[in-house]
């Protein structure tokens, strides 16, 4: 059983941000996120636009740490709500949990090279210094692997060198020419893109590769299955207000500008980049074909050695993803 009063001790720490009032009513609904995701573009555009009055909701906004703490957080009961990805919802079904995904982002990493690189497919990647964010378990990584086998049988796991660390501090390996190719989340690719980089494959571009061509979620809001169904008309209005404001953010350049800063840098080519890709990752179709593909990509890594992220389970869990209808005020 999680220990409260850590928890507890945990938002002390990270502090407590409420988009309305510091009062907590019952239905209101805590969202664990990170200081400087990208989450909260989302949440700001929300208050700002009052998308969650015209949805009937109302939001509390907690700071966490890291993903970790905030998966702590929601099993522990302090947060109602996370941004994570549907793997760890089916492995802690597996065991026996009630977790369930509703889709945010179809957005993934990228393979990034400078722009003067003699590289321009996978077998070239071949006896390279491989920067690869998120260790050696990290899912574009293993889906690059099961990329390279098929299409040039080429062990990857075995014939690069690969150098695993925090994404910025990757980034800045790149910039110093310390390495061949990076493996980064998309909105760090995106920063080297901006700068010059090349993009040779994205997360997207792998899995059409190993045949998925359906654009298939990579992260979203994370929650209770019964803490959902028991408050189904907020949680539509929250996923309807979300979406809202991602297309705000994506065809309003005033709404743009009022998130600006949140991206961390006064580089307009990079803030431009920031925007194309996070508006490449709106959720355009979310039913059956999208979710047997993701029982496809489910298969690709377990079978690519991915089972200590999948856990011992062969196939996706049931319920894994969340049954609802989007908010339409």
């Amino acid at each position: 059983m999680m220990n409260r009063r850590l928890i507890a001790l945990l938002f002390l720490i990270t502090g407590l941000s409420p988009l309305h009032s510091a009062a907590e009513p019952d239905t209101w609904i805590r969202l664990g996120v990170l200081a400087f995701g990208t989450v909260n573009w989302e949440l700001n555009t929300i208050e700002r636009e009052g998308l969650d009055k015209k949805h009937r909701i109302k939001l509390i906004k907690r700071s966490v740490t890291n993903p970790q703490a905030a998966k702590i957080a929601l099993q522990a009961g302090a947060v109602d709500m996370i941004v994570t990805d549907w793997l760890w919802v089916s492995r802690r079904r597996a065991d026996g949990a009630d977790f369930a995904f509703a889709p945010y982002s179809t957005t993934a990493g990228a393979l990034i090279v400078p722009a003067a690189s003699t590289i321009t497919g996978i077998e070239e990647l071949v006896h390279k210094r491989i920067g690869i964010a998120g260790g050696a378990l990290d899912k574009n990584w293993l889906l690059l692997r099961a990329l390279a086998e098929k299409k040039a049988r080429i062990d990857l796991e075995a014939s690069v060198e690969k150098v695993f660390g925090a994404p910025p501090l990757l980034n800045q390996q790149m910039l110093q020419n310390n390495l061949d190719a990076l493996i980064n989340y998309w909105h760090y690719a995106a920063r080297l893109e901006a700068q010059g980089y090349r993009k040779l494959l994205d997360g997207r571009d792998i899995l059409i590769g190993l045949g998925v061509s359906e654009a298939v979620p990579t992260l979203g809001y994370v929650f209770k299955e019964e803490w959902a169904d028991n408050n189904r008309a907020a949680v539509n209005g929250f996923l309807g207000a979300s979406r809202a404001a991602k297309d705000l953010l994506c065809r309003s350049d005033a709404a743009w500008g009022g998130i600006v800063e949140l991206t961390g840098t006064d580089d307009e080519a990079v803030q431009a980049m920031l925007r194309r890709r996070y508006c490449q990752g709106r959720i355009r179709s979310w039913g059956g074909t999208e979710k047997k593909a993701a029982q496809r990509v489910y298969d690709l890594i377990y079978r690519a050695g991915g089972a200590q992220l999948t856990g011992q389970s062969k196939h996706l869990q049931p319920g894994t993803f969340w049954s609802y209808e989007v908010d339409q005020p």
